[in-house]
């Protein structure tokens, strides 16, 4: 990867994050995304400043409370942002990044309404968790 594009890449996708999710906020909202901004660019040169950036950008969602879709779109942007910032992009990473994005959007585009959805998602959660460290516990 060339110089530029090492720089260039993660800027892009750390721009898309901040914006999408401060596209409907004001006031605090708005200087939390400020920040984040200032960190996207500081982590340009400095690495640690990359999580210091996803991170006030996890608090401009939550001060601003954008549309589902922004979130999501925020949330892709800064997955892709953290991978090309730290050089770890692989196609299988960025392949569950995307299907994963897509998937939370079908589900919010999707209005269903299931009653007893909340009292089986806790274990669905738990056996993807244990599912997940089945490798680790051998």
């Amino acid at each position: 990867m060339t110089a530029l594009r090492k720089a260039l890449l993660p800027l892009m996708f750390g721009v898309v994050m901040v914006g999408a999710a401060a596209r409907t906020g004001h006031g605090w909202a708005l200087a939390a995304a400020a920040a984040a901004l200032a960190a996207v660019a500081v982590g340009i040169w400095w690495r640690p400043a990359a999580g210091v950036a996803v991170a006030l950008t996890v608090l401009t969602v939550v001060l601003a409370a954008p549309a589902p879709l922004d979130t999501t779109l925020a949330g892709l942007s800064a997955t892709a942002y953290l991978v090309t910032r730290h050089d770890a992009a692989t196609v299988p990473t960025m392949t569950a990044a995307v299907a994963f994005a897509t998937v939370t959007a079908v589900v919010v585009a999707v209005p269903i309404e299931v009653p007893w959805l909340p009292l089986v998602a806790p274990l669905v959660l738990l056996a993807a968790y244990l599912l997940a460290l089945r490798p680790y516990l051998r």
